[in-house]
């Protein structure tokens, strides 16, 4: 398995984790709580990219861009909670 699916399935387990048991489990879904959750399992998730890949020196692919780890994982984290992001708050018509 290459590092890039790696990172990526670490993503989409902490990603899994927030938005189908974290998020919907709260009583008040407000965009305060949920930012402030929402940080701390994204710090969870470059934690375990850390534990994996600090000082490995290995090189990620950003399709045209290589970059570390921590580049790598805090972009496609990013890219991939959009449109969960998105549809969370329609479904639970949360004010943006």
């Amino acid at each position: 398995m290459t590092p890039e699916v790696t990172l990526l399935i670490v993503n989409a387990i902490f990603l899994a984790f927030a938005y189908l048991w974290v998020y919907p489990g709260l009583t008040t879904k407000t965009i305060n709580l949920i930012l402030i959750y929402d940080a701390v399992i994204s710090c969870a998730a470059l934690l375990v990219a850390g534990l994996l890949f600090w000082g490995s020196g290995t090189d990620f692919s950003l399709i045209f861009v290589s970059t570390n780890w921590a580049v790598f994982a805090i972009i496609t984290l990013g890219l991939m909670e959009i449109p969960l992001f998105a549809w969370f708050a329609k479904k639970y018509d949360l004010d943006i």
